[in-house]
């Protein structure tokens, strides 16, 4: 498997930001009771993601190392307060039922992570395919814990009733135990995905 494709693949399963790295995860929690948020944020944190370490990794050679990490802070909050305004301008109800965590995306332990660990040592090429393999990996763990939780915790998906009349909604599915809930059972479905991959890894190379 070529450098691209590797790194591309590897955010999605193998190094998944939320359910293998864990972290970010406070305003994962947070955010999930319901789909339009999983999407907001979803939407908001790859945007800053892939903003963040196209231009960290344009400019590498030229940042100082002893003042890197202000430099990478003021990166990733122009395009986090650029998120913002923008969902406060055409979104107004769904940027008030985010609350601070749309602002918090400056600190998220995701997006420095990775502006640290690897658009800050690599080509503009390798870090656009890592914001975006990391962006799967992080959009398919949160809007998958958010249909859960607003599914069945509200019997609704984007505010639409699904489930039948008679449904019974289970409150502790949108509360924060229900949360912890529904995401372990993600970090399980990840690590047993994780493990088919690297088998299937391994046999490919073991027939080649």
């Amino acid at each position: 498997m070529n450098k691209a494709l590797s790194v591309f693949l590897r955010g999605i399963v193998i190094e998944n930001p939320l359910a293998i790295i864990m972290i970010g995860l406070c305003s994962s929690i947070a955010v999930t009771t319901s789909v339009a948020n999983g999407i907001g944020m979803t939407a908001g944190m790859v945007f800053v993601l892939l903003c963040s370490e196209l231009i960290i990794s344009l400019f590498r050679k030229v940042i100082p190392g002893n003042i890197r990490m202000p430099i990478f802070i003021v990166v990733i909050a122009a395009f986090t307060t650029m998120v913002d305004i923008i969902m406060k301008a055409y979104f107004p109800d769904l940027s008030k039922a985010m609350g601070v965590f749309i602002p918090l995306i400056v600190v998220n332990c995701i997006i420095m992570g990775r502006v640290e660990a690897f658009a800050s040592r690599e080509k503009p090429v390798y870090a656009v395919l890592d914001s975006i393999g990391m962006g799967i990996g992080y959009a398919w763990v949160l809007i998958g814990m958010s249909l859960v939780r607003e599914l069945l915790g509200n019997g609704t998906i984007l505010g639409f009733q699904i489930m039948p009349a008679g449904y019974q909604p289970v409150l502790f599915f949108i509360l924060p135990p229900g949360g912890f809930l529904v995401f372990s059972l993600f970090i399980a479905l990840n690590i047993a995905l994780r493990k088919l991959w690297l088998r299937h890894e391994a046999s490919r190379k073991g027939g080649a």
